[in-house]
């Protein structure tokens, strides 16, 4: 009776380490390992996420747009534009942000924020208004205020 009491006790210990075991375990789960960009006490010199800077403010008028230019290594600039111009291709020309050559359907982009992409074809300005593919050229499309427009340096 004696031995069947000792075991009974042994079994009853050893469930009790492994629940608690198991509770630490799935506590652990939840919780977050700092990364070396994270770790201000070691300095790691890992890069830190940084906020994203204030737009750039261009150009005098009523009405008010904002503009994310990507460049080929998609890098973002973000302006707030100021305008009383009708177009969003008039705006961003009289601010010397776009240039281009006037094709059969309107201005062909070539130039935008001061960087030119190669000839060869391979790479174009893409516009957008609010995040989706735009389905007018940026000379052509009206301003709307507080719109969200972009030009993206894209790969065919």
């Amino acid at each position: 009776m004696r031995k069947t009491a000792h075991h009974t006790g042994l079994s009853s210990l050893l469930c009790a380490v492994l629940i608690a075991a198991m509770a630490l375990m799935t506590a652990a789960c939840g919780d977050t390992q700092t990364t070396p960009a994270e770790d201000t006490a070691g300095q790691t010199g890992a890069p830190q996420e940084t906020a994203p800077a204030e737009p750039t403010s261009l150009g005098e008028g009523e009405t008010t747009f904002s503009l994310t230019v990507t460049d080929p290594d998609g890098q973002e600039t973000a302006y707030e534009i100021h305008t009383d111009a009708e177009t969003v291709g008039d705006a961003l020309e009289s601010l010397d942000l776009i240039a281009g050559e006037e094709g059969d359907y309107g201005l062909f982009v070539t130039t935008v924020d001061g960087v030119s992409l190669p000839s060869d074809g391979d790479q174009y300005w893409a516009f957008y208004i609010d995040g989706a593919y735009a389905t007018s050229g940026v000379d052509q499309t009206e301003i709307t205020a507080g719109a969200s427009y972009a030009l993206k340096a894209e790969s065919m």
